[in-house]
């Protein structure tokens, strides 16, 4: 079995520089511009975190990081860096590698309930106004209220009809629910589906623990997301991440600074994540990111410019690997001093002019040292991954697919009785009594009223529901313990 090594070495500069294991769970950077190194320095350092003992979650949004399962040494570059550094008995070695896919196509599918995706970071998928989002948390009320399961698209889409088509029914006790906003939640549900968001939602819904995994000899496990396909949805792939990051928070218990992290999730094209978010939900990202630490993941943001992310959240990022940054304007120059100002002083070495100059696989290193402070800057040589750098082929990526313990288990689809079968049972229930209703000779039949019948239902189904586990608490997975949610009981 793997032990827990003394430090993480990584990178060269002067001396060797590593990241203490117990140190490593106080979040990270990987900055620099496209084409300067980030991809591998995330893959070197993935492999560092399996070789630790510690899972790994990443997505891989160029498709560069499928070939971690094989061993390396195809690569010349790779070669000549080894020989550059001196590395001895350095040896190329594949790593345990968890494939997953929102689409199933690449990977094990992915997937969680409307329930568990709340209606916060729904309405950022569905790009809704205040008001309209409003109205969506009404649904999600309702259906708590009723006992009715939101679990995948379809059951969304009825509940938010029945809202809809009765609204003058819950106006007193839920507030103005306008046949506009009821519309633009529908449209966006449709473009949702159309895009394949459907496959997203429905059972059987990812547990997050199955990311936390290691394999027979102790090296964590690396889940990678397969994310081009869903970068063709970029608010999507952001909402996505954040909704497992929030599940993780939610799920995993305090351990305060353990020997090592429990897990490492990687956040690529972070800056996706605070794009257009509403103030409130920046809020609460920020506050995920900062009390994370204390369950024992790690978060390592990597993105093009440190100023992509909010002051508060840079200001928590202890590990930093800053790659060459290009100033031919005004505000490229502004913005590499204000990357520069992010390290701690080394006077030795002008950082402003060397994150211009530095070449590829190059980067300005900072890490926190065993008091947790933050090393001075230095200017180092990533170090060359031990794992094949070229992705595999669609026969390769099947062969680990299919060796995985997890296979079978989320290729089913379930699709148990919701909101969309109990409100249709209902309606088509109703129109048979309806049809059964004598009608006095000589008088009209009195209508009968299609929303009392089904609200009547549903409060049977759920007095019926209130005695059984799931009926105590829909879950509701969005930064539910913030907002003071309870979770799945």
């Amino acid at each position: 079995m793997a032990t827990t090594p003394l430090s993480l070495p990584f990178a060269k500069g002067k001396e060797e520089i590593s990241i203490l294991p117990r140190m490593a769970n106080r979040h990270g950077l990987i900055a620099g511009a496209t084409g300067t190194g980030k991809t591998v320095s995330l893959h070197v350092l993935a492999e560092a975190f399996s070789r630790m003992g510690v899972p790994i979650f990443m997505a891989d949004v160029k498709g560069d990081l499928s070939g971690l399962p094989k061993p390396g040494g195809e690569n010349p570059k790779v070669a000549e860096r080894i020989q550059k550094l001196g590395l001895k008995d350095f040896t190329f070695e594949g790593y345990p590698v968890v494939f997953w896919d929102v689409f199933g196509e690449q990977g094990h599918p992915v997937r969680t309930t409307i329930s568990e995706m709340g209606p916060l970071l729904l309405s950022r998928i569905l790009s809704l106004n205040e008001i309209q989002s409003g109205v969506l948390t009404i649904v999600f009320k309702l259906a708590d209220d009723n006992g009715l399961l939101l679990l995948d698209l379809k059951d969304l889409r009825a509940m938010a009809q029945f809202v809809g088509d009765n609204a003058e029914q819950f106006r007193t006790q839920y507030g103005n629910i306008s046949a506009a906003s009821v519309g633009a939640i529908q449209r966006g549900l449709l473009t949702i589906e159309q895009q394949g968001g459907d496959r997203f939602f429905g059972e059987p819904a990812l547990n997050i623990q199955d990311f936390m995994q290691t394999d027979g000899s102790g090296r964590g496990v690396i889940n990678i997301l397969t994310a081009d396909k869903l970068m063709q949805s970029p608010k999507v792939y952001a909402t996505l991440l954040l909704w497992m990051l929030s599940e993780l928070f939610e799920q995993l218990p305090e351990v305060g600074d353990p020997e090592k992290p429990r897990l490492i999730f990687f956040f690529d094209e972070a800056h996706l994540l605070f794009e257009d978010v509403p103030k409130a939900l920046e809020e609460k990202i920020e506050q995920v990111v900062r009390l994370i630490r204390s369950k024992g993941v790690g978060v390592y943001f990597v993105t093009q410019n440190p100023l992509d992310l909010p002051e508060t959240v840079l200001g928590q990022l202890s590990h930093r690997v800053q790659h060459a940054l290009r100033a031919f304007t005004p505000k490229d120059q502004k913005a590499v001093k204000a990357a520069a100002e992010t390290f701690r002083t080394n006077p030795e070495l002008n950082v402003v002019k060397a994150i211009t100059e530095l070449a590829v696989g190059e980067a300005l290193v900072s890490v926190l040292d065993e008091k947790g402070t933050p090393t001075m800057v230095e200017r180092a040589m990533i170090y060359p991954p031990k794992s094949r750098l070229t992705p595999l082929t669609p026969e390769e990526r099947g062969q680990v697919i299919r060796a995985s313990v997890l296979y079978g288990h989320y290729e089913r689809t379930v699709d148990r009785e919701s909101a969309y079968e109990k409100l249709k049972a209902r309606t088509e229930q109703q129109k048979i009594e309806a049809q059964e209703v004598p009608t006095p000779k000589g008088r009209a039949a009195a209508p009968r009223s299609q929303t009392t019948d089904i609200i009547n239902a549903v409060a049977k189904s759920a007095a019926h529901a209130v005695g059984s586990q799931i009926g105590r608490q829909i879950i509701r997975g969005v930064l539910g313990s913030l907002f003071g949610s309870s979770r799945r009981r």
